[in-house]
């Protein structure tokens, strides 16, 4: 899919959020150590922690690297809300790994999600959720505060799926 993004700062998640959208910035423990950070980066980057957090998954490529297209879907395929988005970076150092996603047209929402792991000095294993959205569809903006609710409850999901899987 070639298709533009649906927001024009990309790469918005790095820094300073923009203004003008809903944030979250998280960071949640995972656990300790080499091993369960390893453990994580590898079912970030392969859709893992997003299909254990109850989305179908629909990618391009095996891995979310820069240019990926991934379709998430939130209930049964058929009737269920699309969200296509594209990675448009990836983090790749020997102590922090993830990626950030925008969205596609289609999506519910307009904006951008980055999802890091990262090893502390320290020992310890922590996942950041940074992101910037608002709504973009009919259905998103007639749900208000329920749509706000749903992207909560998914960022919950996301930590308490990979905090599962950081467990070597």
């Amino acid at each position: 899919m070639t298709a533009p993004l649906t927001y024009p700062e990309r790469g918005g998640t790095r820094g300073c959020l923009p203004a003008g959208y809903a944030h979250v910035d998280r960071n949640e423990p995972l656990g300790r150590g080499r091993p369960a950070f390893e453990h994580a980066a590898r079912a970030l980057s392969a859709w893992t922690m997003h299909r254990r957090a109850g989305l179908t998954v629909t990618a391009s490529g095996p891995t979310a690297d820069v240019g990926v297209v991934a379709v998430l879907t939130l209930g049964w395929r058929r009737f269920g809300i699309l969200a296509p988005c594209r990675v448009v970076y990836t983090v790749d150092e020997p102590d922090r790994r993830g990626f950030a996603y925008g969205t596609l047209p289609g999506h519910p929402e307009c904006g951008e999600e980055a999802f890091i792991v990262e090893l502390t000095p320290a020992g310890e294993v922590r996942f950041s959720v940074r992101a910037f959205s608002r709504h973009a569809s009919l259905l998103a903006r007639a749900g208000g505060p329920v749509s706000s609710g749903v992207q909560r409850l998914i960022t919950d999901r996301y930590v308490s799926a990979l905090r599962r899987l950081a467990r070597p």
